[in-house]
């Protein structure tokens, strides 16, 4: 199973057995970093690679089975490469041979499907040279790029960059925001970090990190304090930030002691505004109210990661809600990008973690399923905000 654990674009090469993937893969990097072997069917599961792209930069490549494998293992192969298409930014589809028939067609119905661009590129053009009937069956399906290529000689590697630039979506690339807009030069951004058992040992989340850095970027003054300090802190300096940002679990408190005239959002919903279908989000959240006796909640955690009795998505979450709405909720945990296995039309309500470890692609192909069907999103910290009571004061800025 492909685990988002690296937040670089992720690009996938797909393709029929012994078609050259691997030999791709070491041509675009310039290095021996996929196995490469004459037998059909070298590569069995979707490997990722992370690894720099001449011209284009770091990238995470994911090398997949072949499309066409066969017999009963053949077939799970195949559900694996199909499976790692909702987790990429950007698909190379390799042909060969001037073979284009229902198992190409297959994978660009796919990609459509789960809205990935892709190129097609036609490999070992030493031993036969695309066609142009070729090029005329592909354009009866798609008006992607065709790129001539040889691995084996690295024949125009130039060509195969070029048109993966042109191809790969600017926001797989571009440094997000998560405050762009909100503050400005001089203003001050108070962060409350509060620090328990479930906080990294020696670090910050990556939220709480990019916020720290997208404060700065913006020349803005960052305040960062614990909870248990943030009171004391504001008597003392009578300073009074123009937003304030902490954790989720931490909002009933703060909410009581920043002023109404200050902002005031969660890690979590900045993260789900730049990160995920926010519209959606801020939609699905105020079904909670909607939730009845027997209702299912699925929770998708985007990590993998030791469970505690503090877990956020395992066991407050669950309790919280069942206070708030005193009803009798059953809940499904689903971990990693593992695959849900009941229809998603079984619940009432989909609870997305922050997905701070996994990319906007992967997060709106998780929720894509739910979105289509009309099953209501929201994730961790509008939940958590809709509790609290402060679900308006917490999405307000980052409403346009």
């Amino acid at each position: 199973m492909i685990k988002g654990k690296d937040l670089k674009p992720h690009i996938g090469i797909f393709g029929r057995r012994n078609f050259g993937k691997s030999s791709f893969i070491n041509a675009l990097t310039k290095l021996d970093v996929a196995i490469v072997s004459e037998i059909a069917g070298t590569t069995t599961d979707p490997v990722k690679k992370s690894m720099e792209i001449f011209g284009i930069g770091p990238a995470i490549i994911i090398d997949t089975a072949g499309i066409d494998d066969s017999g009963e293992l053949g077939e799970k192969r195949v559900a694996k490469t199909i499976d790692a298409i909702k987790q990429i930014d950007c698909a190379v589809l390799l042909i060969a041979n001037n073979v284009f028939d229902e198992f190409e067609e297959m994978l660009i119905q796919k990609f459509n499907k789960f809205k990935i661009p892709f190129l097609i590129v036609h490999n070992k053009s030493d031993v036969e040279p695309i066609l142009n009937s070729t090029i005329k069956k592909i354009n009866q399906h798609t008006n992607a790029i065709i790129v001539e290529f040889c691995a084996k000689t690295s024949f125009n590697i130039e060509g195969v960059i070029e048109a993966l630039k042109n191809t790969i979506p600017e926001t797989a690339y571009q440094t997000p925001s998560l405050l762009k807009g909100i503050i400005e030069r001089g203003d001050i951004v108070m962060l409350i970090t509060p620090i328990d058992s479930e906080a990294p040992d020696g670090r910050m989340i990556l939220p709480q990190v990019m916020a720290i850095r997208d404060v700065l970027d913006n020349n803005a003054i960052n305040v960062v304090v614990k909870e248990t300090e943030a009171e004391l802190f504001l008597k003392e300096t009578g300073i009074k930030p123009k937003l304030v940002i902490t954790d989720s679990q931490a909002f009933g408190y703060v909410n009581k002691i920043i002023s109404p005239d200050s902002m005031l959002t969660g890690f979590s919903v900045a993260y789900a505004n730049m990160r995920g279908p926010f519209n959606d989000y801020v939609r699905g959240t105020r079904k909670i109210d909607e939730l009845k006796d027997g209702d299912k909640v699925i929770i998708l955690e985007s990590c993998t990661h030791q469970v505690s009795c503090e877990d956020i998505g395992r066991y407050k979450i669950p309790r919280w809600l069942r206070e708030y709405t005193k009803k009798q909720l059953e809940f499904d945990v689903v971990a990693g990008l593992n695959e849900i296995k009941n229809p998603i039309t079984d619940y009432a309500l989909v609870i997305q973690c922050g997905g701070c470890m996994i990319t906007r692609k992967q997060v709106l192909s998780r929720l894509s399923d739910a979105i289509e069907t009309g099953v209501p999103v929201t994730n961790y910290g509008l939940t958590i905000a809709y509790i609290n009571g402060i679900f308006d004061r917490a999405v307000a800025p980052f409403i346009k």
